[in-house]
């Protein structure tokens, strides 16, 4: 998908929502544990009842690797099963070797056809390059996080006066252009996402963290939107586990529909 066909679907909708199907087989309703795929099952209904407030999916592919064969299985279903009008994410946090990079890319773009996959930026350009060769697909190169041990090394300051994470940012951008790259900004941290944008005003931003994690949705939009809206928010647990019961696709509708009024107030 490219950025302007991403674009359009933010505004037709009015909405940056990006769902995270991050499907655990331990917090699954215990009817859908019945069925023959009970993964793929349970995202089919997540997917039915958000698909009209949210631009983007992303499957956390720990949870699906985690089952083996199966697991997999379940990924390819649930690829095939998101509308063609919604940008996918394999969350895979891949970054290695040229050469092996290469056979990642191959992977989230070829054999599991998604429009973009998270990339770790440690080994360098050239285990991000192989990423950034396909038309019309994305690397989504993590930048500043909102885990317990992002400080370790994304807020070191270096002899340039820039912390570790500003030089990624600048860095990793002139690798690609605003067409293909986009970079990971967690929300629990709104003057990050400000110090981010300082940085790359023009990217768009995959941004976690709101809902159940804790971070608002206001602060990060009034932080991180640009003229393009430029921003994909990420809900996981906060819509997929809004219930536990057999109502639970009735309340990831629920939550999701708020999300995107909320949203809208945004959005010109």
């Amino acid at each position: 998908m490219t950025r302007e066909d991403l674009i359009e679907q933010i505004r037709l909708k009015k909405s940056y929502l990006c769902v995270g199907l991050d499907t655990d087989p331990d917090k699954l309703p215990s009817h859908i544990l019945k069925e023959e795929d009970p993964v793929f099952a349970f995202n089919k209904q997540i997917i039915d009842a958000t698909k009209d407030f949210c631009v983007a999916y992303k499957p956390n592919i720990a949870f699906y690797e985690a089952l083996g064969t199966a697991g997999w299985e379940s990924l390819r279903k649930t690829l095939a099963y998101i509308p063609d009008t919604h940008f996918t994410i394999a969350d895979a946090k891949r970054g290695d070797i040229g050469n092996t990079s290469a056979m990642y890319a191959q992977t989230f773009f070829n054999r599991y056809p998604f429009d973009a996959v998270t990339v770790a930026p440690y080994m360098g350009r050239d285990s991000i390059e192989p990423f950034l060769a396909y038309a019309g697909k994305w690397a989504i190169v993590l930048g500043l996080t909102s885990n317990p041990g992002a400080g370790d090394f994304e807020q070191l300051l270096l002899s340039n006066g820039m912390r570790l994470f500003e030089q990624v940012l600048q860095t990793v951008a002139g690798w690609g252009s605003t067409e293909n790259l986009m970079f990971v900004a967690g929300a629990t941290r709104p003057e990050g996402l400000r110090q981010v944008r300082a940085v790359i005003p023009e990217h768009f931003l995959l941004i976690p963290g709101v809902g159940a994690q804790g971070g608002s949705l206001e602060a990060v939009s009034e932080a991180a939107l640009n003229d393009d809206i430029g921003i994909l928010v990420n809900a996981s647990r906060s819509i997929l586990y809004a219930s536990s019961g057999v109502d639970f696709a009735d309340r990831a509708f629920e939550e999701a529909a708020s999300m995107q009024k909320a949203m809208s107030a945004f959005i010109g």
